[in-house]
């Protein structure tokens, strides 16, 4: 449903407000937390980003220009556009499937049960994978209103990665 919202958000609403960012700063930030929560732990994800940074290839996006600091601060270094961040999006999609498939870098009940990785989130890695999920259907609900008032109609998916 976020893939949706982003493909169907017309080119001259792409900077228009959601409450107090632009509908595409909305989306980047959920897609940047997606990316981190589904890494193992945050020194992990600082690790795979100054790995990315490091074997990104000339012409490839960079997602976290000024590494973590795109998290952190409150606007990101950059406006991204419509592409890069359907492309962030299938990143994020590949990374979910990873973790949360039955492949060897899946979790295993073991670190589901284990902590969350972060440690401003005192919960079960389970539970951060579930609060990613709220975080993930909030902004797309907000991105989805928006479009609605703007006479654009976002589907409905009920299950699966449909693209």
């Amino acid at each position: 449903m976020l893939a949706d919202c982003l493909r169907k958000c017309p080119e001259e609403h792409w900077d228009t407000p959601i409450a107090k960012y632009p509908f595409w700063q909305t989306a980047y930030h959920t897609l940047c937390f997606v990316d981190c929560y589904l890494t193992p732990s945050n020194e992990a994800f600082h690790a795979l980003l100054a790995e990315r940074a490091e074997r990104r290839r000339p012409g490839e996006i960079d997602f976290q220009p000024t590494g973590i600091k795109e998290l952190e601060d409150e606007y990101p270094s950059r406006r991204f556009n419509k592409p890069e961040l359907l492309a962030y999006l299938h990143l994020c999609r590949a990374k979910a499937r990873e973790a949360l498939g039955d492949g060897p870098g899946a979790e295993s009940p073991d670190t589901l049960a284990g902590p969350s990785g972060f440690s401003w989130y005192k919960v079960p890695r389970a539970e951060l994978h579930l609060i990613n999920l709220r975080h993930i259907q909030h902004h797309t609900g907000a991105l989805g209103a928006a479009l609605r008032r703007l006479g654009v109609e976002p589907r409905w998916v009920g299950s699966g990665w449909k693209e």
